[in-house]
C-alpha cells in the first residue's frame, strides 16, 4: 500500500457520468431481407449502462471497481480510456496512461512476437528505441523464449494475454486501467502477476481495477466502487463492498428472500449448518493454538447439483482473511448430488493463527470460476484462539532460535587472550 495518499488535485476525477447505447429491436440479417424492404426503419431501444457515477482516485491509490456481469464495470472503464464517450457528466484525468483492457487486442497474427512486441510499445506510448530495448524483459516475462520466431496465428490464447500482459506492464505510465486481467496463465505465471501489481502499487502508480473476485478486492485496493445495473451502490472499504456484492450476488436482499419464499427463482442449495471442532472431534467456540481444527459445513441441496465447490475465508477483526482454502484444490470433481441429498465440508488445519478472535466466511459455489455461488455464510460463525503468548503476527508458526558466537567474534577473543 502506499505510504502517502495524496487528496490534492486527484489524478481521476469522474463527475455525473451517464452512459447509454442504441439497442435495435430489429436486424436485417441477409442482403435479400435489404433489397426487399429498403424503406424500413429500425427500431432501438435506450439501454442505460450507466447512471450518474461519481467519484475521484487518488494519486498513489489502487482503486477498485466490483459488480456482477452487466453491472457496467468494464463500460465505465472503456470511458476513462477514451474509448467509448459519454452522453452526459465528465471525466478529469491527469498523467500517463495505460490500458489492461482486452489484452492482445492490436496484435498482428501474420507477424512474430518480435514484432508484434515492438509495434504495441510504440502503440502504447513508447518510442521505437524503448520498445526494441525492451523486448527482452518483455519475452522473458511472458516465458516465451522458445516460441519467439512463431507468428502470432500459431500461438495459444494463453500465449496471446501473456504476450500482451508483458508488453502492458513496460509502458512507465501514471495511471493504469486494469480489467480482470490477473488471471493470465497458470498458477505460477498468476503469481508473477500479483507481484507486479504489487510492485505498481508500491511504486505509488494510481490503479483502477475491475474485478469480480473479492479476494483480490481485498488484497491490492485502497478503496472500491460497487455498481450494480449501471448504478453505484456503495464507496467504500473493500471489505464493506466485498460484503455488499456477496449480499447482491447471493440474492440476500428482502425481494428475492420473498421470491424464493414464494418459489421463483429458489436457491439451489444451503449451507443449513456450519460449526468449528477442536482436535478431540467436538464442537467448539474455542480452540487452542498449534492445535488441529476443523471447519465444516452441513449443505442441503434443493436440485441436482454437479461437482460444488465449497470455500472457506476466515477473516480477522478487521475484515482481514488470514486464511483461504477451497475443496477444488484437492477435488476438482467433488461429484453428483441429487435433490434432497446433503453433503458436508470439512477443511482441516494446524492452527497457526494468533490469539484473537476470527470469523469464517464459508461460501458454496458451481466448479468453474467461483462466482456462480449458491450460498454463503457470513457473519453467523466465530472463533477465539488462545495461547500462551501473542507475538503480534497475524499466524504463529514454529520458528527454531539460536544464538551463536560468530566466527570473526570468537577469533577475536583469542587474539584478546
Amino acid at each position: 500500500m502506499p505510504s502517502t495518499l495524496s487528496s490534492v488535485s486527484p489524478p481521476i476525477v469522474v463527475d455525473s457520468l451517464s452512459k447509454s447505447f442504441r439497442v435495435p429491436e430489429e436486424r436485417t440479417h441477409t442482403l435479400k431481407e435489404r433489397a426487399l424492404h429498403p424503406l424500413r426503419r429500425t427500431r432501438h431501444q435506450t439501454f442505460e449502462a450507466l447512471k450518474g457515477i461519481s467519484f475521484d482516485v487518488r494519486e498513489g491509490e489502487f482503486f477498485g471497481i466490483a459488480g456482477r456481469n452487466g453491472s457496467g464495470k468494464s463500460t465505465l472503464l472503456k470511458c476513462l480510456a477514451g474509448i467509448y464517450g459519454v452522453d452526459a457528466g465528465r471525466i478529469w484525468m491527469k498523467g500517463r496512461l495505460s490500458t489492461f483492457i482486452e489484452l492482445g487486442v492490436g496484435f498482428n497474427p501474420d507477424l512474430a512476437a518480435r514484432d508484434n512486441v515492438v509495434l504495441n510499445g510504440i502503440m502504447m506510448g513508447l518510442s521505437p528505441r524503448e520498445a526494441r530495448a525492451r523486448y527482452d524483459a518483455v519475452i522473458d516475462f511472458a516465458e516465451l523464449r522458445e516460441f519467439e520466431e512463431l507468428k502470432l496465428k500459431n500461438y495459444s490464447s494463453g500465449m496471446h494475454v501473456r504476450l500482451a500482459f508483458s508488453v502492458a506492464i513496460q509502458v512507465d505510465a501514471d495511471i493504469l486501467l486494469v480489467d480482470e486481467v490477473l488471471a493470465v496463465g497458470d498458477a505460477s505465471f498468476q503469481q508473477k502477476c500479483f507481484d507486479v501489481f504489487n510492485r505498481l502499487r508500491d511504486e505509488g502508480r494510481t490503479i483502477v481495477f475491475v474485478t469480480h473476485d473479492m479476494g483480490s478486492l481485498n488484497r491490492f485496493c485502497d478503496r472500491a466502487l460497487l455498481l450494480e445495473k449501471g448504478s453505484p451502490i456503495l464507496l467504500g472499504e473493500p471489505h464493506e463492498v466485498g460484503d455488499r456484492y456477496l449480499e447482491i450476488n447471493f440474492g440476500r436482499d428482502s425481494a428475492a428472500a420473498a421470491a424464493s419464499a414464494e418459489g421463483e427463482g429458489g436457491a439451489e442449495a444451503r449451507i443449513v449448518e456450519a460449526w468449528v471442532e477442536d482436535e478431540r472431534g467436538e464442537r467448539a467456540s474455542t480452540v487452542v493454538q498449534g492445535s488441529r481444527m476443523s471447519i465444516k459445513a452441513l449443505v442441503s441441496f434443493l436440485v441436482d447439483v454437479e461437482d460444488p465447490v465449497a470455500s472457506v475465508y476466515v477473516l480477522n477483526d478487521d475484515h482481514v482473511a488470514i486464511l483461504v482454502a477451497t475443496t477444488a484444490e484437492e477435488h476438482e470433481r467433488s461429484g453428483r448430488f441429487r435433490a434432497g441429498e446433503s453433503a458436508l465440508f470439512e477443511f482441516t488445519f494446524e492452527n497457526v493463527l494468533a490469539p484473537r478472535r476470527y470469523s469464517p466466511l464459508i461460501t458454496l459455489a458451481h466448479r468453474g470460476t467461483g462466482l456462480d455461488v449458491m450460498d454463503r455464510v457470513d457473519g453467523a460463525l466465530s472463533f477465539l484462539v488462545t495461547g500462551a503468548k501473542a507475538l503480534g503476527g497475524v499466524i504463529d508458526v514454529p520458528v527454531q532460535t539460536s544464538v551463536t558466537h560468530s566466527p570473526a567474534s570468537a577469533a577475536k577473543r583469542t587474539v584478546r587472550a
